[in-house]
């Protein structure tokens, strides 16, 4: 069963493919597509807004993080579906602090068994694992407890 929020997950996914197959998908499409697959819920429209919206603001920052943990493979010669993702992946790992990184994954990984290959869940698993383990290397200890 697909919760809620996976379905908006789901819907910003296909925005964000739209959006990148073509360059000339107007806002009011874009929202007019939102509401629609939504049917209206204004707490899910605002999520999944959210999520294209934070996904296309930090898309140079984000596709750098992608690079770098796939090595060997450039973004642009991924299949634009994985592309993008693990770019909501990485969004919600990055940006969103009240989403828990492993359901960002998780997610991730059903949007990727439902929407693409095979092989495509265990590869953007491998590189949303890597950038989660990259960014909890460079957070710093927590403070020391008083007592």
């Amino acid at each position: 069963m697909i919760t809620r929020r996976s379905r908006a997950r789901e819907v910003a996914l296909q925005v964000l493919y739209q959006i990148e197959q073509n360059s000339g998908f107007k806002p009011e499409q874009i929202q007019t597509f939102i509401d629609r697959r939504l049917l209206g819920d204004r707490e899910l429209r605002e999520f999944s807004e959210g999520l294209t919206r934070g996904v296309r603001e930090n898309l140079p920052r984000i596709d750098a993080l992608i690079s770098k943990a796939a090595e060997n493979w450039r973004i642009d010669r991924m299949a634009a579906i994985d592309r993008n993702i693990m770019r909501l992946g990485v969004f919600e790992m990055m940006f969103r602090p009240e989403t828990p990184a492993k359901v960002a994954i998780n997610e991730a990984l059903e949007l990727a068994k439902r929407y693409s290959t095979a092989q495509s869940s265990r590869f953007v698993n491998g590189i949303l694992d890597r950038i989660l383990q990259e960014q909890q290397s460079q957070e710093p200890p927590p403070p020391p407890s008083a007592g």
